[in-house]
């Protein structure tokens, strides 16, 4: 399938910040073209290469080591497809530009209008409504295709006991999902280039993308919704990607502590 990535050029639509800075303005073709762009591989990667890959390493645990290496290499392609589309439409990949074009900046009070400071402490409670997504029911599904409750299994147990390779897999995993993979595309590419396209929905057009891109963990798909408001919501209101990332990387920090506690062990 050949899909048309974005083509920034100076005649397209840009919308201002408030520090004067532009921000190309994406069609919905162009978003749709992205979000496929993500999703695709990794369901692709998950459902068909790990299987295949699975068949080819030796050793118990081969599917969840196959998805391991798979989707961490899905959540590398997600932050170079991001790294290439800013470089396009900034012309430079100066981290003063990159900073701003991708709201990676410090949340803006929408009262005040000030950055930072105070505006952090929205994150406290996001952390813990997206902690409570745990008890939303999911779709049944098999143990080894889930990291979380392979980990908690007594083969995940005797699969990660001394194996630092294995964990330091989990770490890029980890951080490419949720600091420079699916966060930095979703709220950082495509939530400040999608005011256009849906106006005032935007950040809800946003969640509902981010949810329907999880097709490699499907089960995940009504949790993720709520990310709309827990994740997208705050983001778009305060201006800044960071808070997505901060509130989704708690996922992170849980599952390397629970990975470094069963290498340890």
């Amino acid at each position: 399938m050949q899909l048309t990535l974005p083509r920034p050029a100076p005649a397209q639509p840009r919308q201002a910040q408030d520090d004067g800075f532009s921000i190309t303005q994406y069609t919905r073709r162009q978003i749709a073209a992205i979000w496929a762009a993500a999703a695709l591989p990794m369901a692709f990667l998950a459902w068909v290469f790990a299987p295949w890959l699975a068949d080819h390493l030796d050793g118990p645990n081969q599917l969840p080591k196959a998805l391991l290496l798979s989707l961490s290499a899905g959540l590398v392609w997600q932050f170079v497809l991001v790294a290439g589309l800013v470089a396009r439409e900034q012309r430079t990949l100066r981290w003063s530009r990159v900073r701003r074009a991708l709201w990676l900046q410090a949340p803006t009070s929408p009262r005040s209008g000030r950055r930072g400071g105070r505006a952090w402490l929205i994150v406290l409670p996001l952390v813990v409504l997206f902690g409570l997504e745990e008890l939303v029911p999911q779709i049944g599904h098999a143990v080894n295709r889930d990291l979380g409750p392979f980990l908690q299994s007594d083969a995940g147990h005797a699969f990660l006991s001394g194996a630092w390779g294995w964990f330091a897999v989990i770490a890029v995993l980890g951080v490419f999902n949720t600091v420079l993979g699916e966060e930095l595309l979703f709220r950082g590419l495509l939530l400040p280039r999608m005011n256009r396209a849906f106006g005032k929905r935007d950040w809800l057009a946003n969640g509902i993308l981010f949810a329907a891109y999880h097709l490699h963990v499907p089960w995940a798909i009504p949790g993720a919704l709520l990310d709309t408001f827990i994740v997208a919501g705050p983001s778009k209101r305060y201006r800044s990607a960071l808070v997505g990332i901060a509130v989704h990387s708690a996922q992170t920090f849980m599952f390397l502590g629970l990975a470094f506690s069963l290498v340890i062990a």
